[in-house]
């Protein structure tokens, strides 16, 4: 059974036909990443997944561990399962990083799963800072912080929209080190991003979003690598 089979899904905001037939799986303990240029529809597929609105997904089916999703709040999705670090981080500014942990948390298996003390490990700067305010961390701080938010919901499939954005070189190779940990527990993962290395190094799979909304290639990070006209053509790379 695979864990996410998003299978022609049509969306669109207002009249814009933005996504135009999309489709991918992502497997049990699998990270596949979702690629293309500014403006091709990742976030729309992300938030489509998600049963967020807008956008409105009018064809196609979202299927999430063999139980059709299409259509169901976000809500709904959530308590599924499905965990998600939003694009532009959005934590809660006014609560303590603390706060914004505890106050998403769901049980996760009887032995195990992500609580406080399996979060702080895994960032241990967010220990660090558990007192602060959401709105005095760094975009870093930030960013960690968004992503243990998702995991002490314990999804079964995390998403994961462009978590790399505007971070620092430094504060990047921490987060390359944070995810590769993350990657190994076996938890699913769906990583849209604009860094090309990032997902080259995280990813199990890769797709690659295209003009109209569909994805145009899928196949290993070795293969995308080696396809300097891919590349080029789809990822202005």
């Amino acid at each position: 059974m695979t864990m996410l089979t998003v299978d022609g899904i049509h969306s669109y905001y207002g009249t814009a036909h933005v996504l135009q037939g999309a489709s991918l799986e992502v497997g049990p303990a699998e990270v596949v990443g979702l690629l293309g240029r500014n403006g091709m529809g990742k976030t729309t597929l992300v938030r489509s997944v998600c049963g967020m609105t807008p956008p409105d997904l009018r064809a196609g089916t979202i299927t999430y561990r063999g139980e059709d999703i299409t259509g169901l709040a976000s809500n709904v999705i959530a308590k599924r399962g499905i965990g998600i670090v939003p694009q532009g981080r959005h934590v809660f500014g006014s609560l303590s990083v603390e706060e914004n942990l505890t106050v998403v948390a769901r049980p996760g298996p009887a032995a195990g799963g992500w609580d406080l003390a399996a979060v702080y490990e895994l960032f241990p700067r967010l220990e660090e800072r558990c007192n602060s305010r959401g709105h005095n961390l760094s975009g870093g701080e930030q960013q960690m912080l968004a992503i243990a938010r998702a995991l002490m919901t314990n999804p079964q499939l995390l998403v994961m929209d462009e978590p790399s954005e505007g971070l620092a070189p430094v504060i990047l190779g921490l987060l390359r080190e944070r995810l590769t940990e993350l990657k190994s527990t076996g938890l699913s993962i769906l990583l849209v991003e604009q860094n090309l290395g990032l997902a080259l190094s995280l990813c199990d799979r890769l797709s690659v979003l295209g003009e109209g909304g569909v994805v145009v290639w899928e196949g290993t990070p070795a293969e995308l690598d080696a396809d300097d006209r891919l590349k080029a053509t789809h990822l202005g790379v």
